[in-house]
């Protein structure tokens, strides 16, 4: 079959709601510094209501990826719940706006649309309270056989794990996207989703996944460890290629027996990390698709993510094409 798209994610439709915060609002709310924390819908209204005055918008970590990858110049396609109101008209907008093919159909009735809560503090770290809403109702019904086939990559978001529904919809993806040829990647998304899955996580990557994307501190939980080079190497015998970010550290890329150490790209004033794996996993995919070799695939995620960083809100605010073209990449 053709490949329409470069790549085609599955994830939570989220909206974000980003704002300044200082230690003594984190403390305050008794909240998991540099954390992601699910919340109820009562906790979601209570913790807006005293949030500093933020910016509002369309988020999730994988969406968020297509956001960037569309910006770089992939073809990208996203499939994800939102509900039939104002911020699920609002998240399908600002796909569509970019040039992301979004078919999914909203929901009916039931939960709303999703939203993140991000509180910032001044070194750029950010806390997040997420409230699932509609985004939990994907299910393997929502699964567009056609997309999964016509993609190059197939990206899943590792914060699904929390939904079984949504883990069937992961299996059926995959076992499309095997079937057809196409690659499978996963991020781990955060530290607590590894906890609370890591057996079925270390299940599905051993058996389904091609590419796997992690900070630090989800590849050593994974594998439950503190020496880095033990989690290198239940990564290379788990998969084909594993992305490892390292904040200023940089990132690490292993595969096809190599391991290149990627610098982390210059950045003037970190404003706010929000997204900044999200899009590093944006810039890799882009070289993988374009068949660019392996460090300069590792240079324009360092890239995606440092503009990132440089500005509040989790997707690109300038043209990251024109970013890669202007360094030679």
């Amino acid at each position: 079959m053709t490949e329409l798209f470069d790549v085609a994610a599955i994830g939570n439709a989220i909206v974000d709601v980003i704002a300044p915060a200082d230690e003594d609002f984190i403390s305050a709310e008794g909240l998991a510094r540099g954390a992601m924390t699910l919340v109820d819908q009562a906790r979601g209204s209570e913790l807006y209501a005293r949030m500093a005055p933020g910016v509002e918008t369309s988020g999730g970590s994988a969406a968020n990826t297509v956001a960037g990858l569309a910006s770089l110049g992939a073809r990208t396609a996203f499939l994800g719940k939102v509900a039939n109101d104002q911020l699920g008209e609002v998240f399908a907008h600002d796909l569509r706006a970019i040039g992301v093919h979004f078919p999914s159909l909203p929901l009916q009735d039931g939960p709303a649309t999703a939203r993140c809560l991000v509180n910032v503090t001044p070194d750029g770290q950010r806390t997040m309270c997420t409230y699932l809403g509609a985004s939990v109702e994907f299910t393997d019904a929502d699964i567009d056989p056609a997309v999964i086939e016509a993609a190059q990559i197939v990206y899943l978001e590792g914060y699904l794990f929390d939904a079984e529904p949504a883990r069937k919809a992961f299996a059926k993806a995959a076992g499309l996207a095997r079937a057809s040829g196409r690659q499978i990647a996963l991020t781990l998304s955060d530290g607590f989703v590894v906890e609370r899955h890591r057996a079925a996580l270390l299940g599905f990557i051993s058996a389904q996944v091609d590419i796997l994307f992690a900070n630090e501190a989800e590849a050593l939980a994974l594998f439950e460890t503190e020496d880095l080079a033990v989690a290198v190497d239940g990564l290379r015998a788990r998969t084909r290629l594993s992305a490892v970010t390292r904040s200023e550290k940089g990132s690490l890329l292993i595969g096809d027996g190599e391991v290149a150490s990627i610098l982390a790209w210059p950045v003037e004033k970190i404003v706010d990390t929000t997204g900044a794996g999200d899009q590093y996993a944006a810039g890799v995919m882009y070289g993988l698709a374009a068949g660019r070799p392996l460090e300069v695939c590792g240079h324009l995620g360092a890239l995606a993510a440092a503009e990132v960083i440089s500005h509040y809100g989790p997707r690109p605010q300038v043209s990251l094409r024109a970013l890669a073209d202007r360094e030679g990449l």
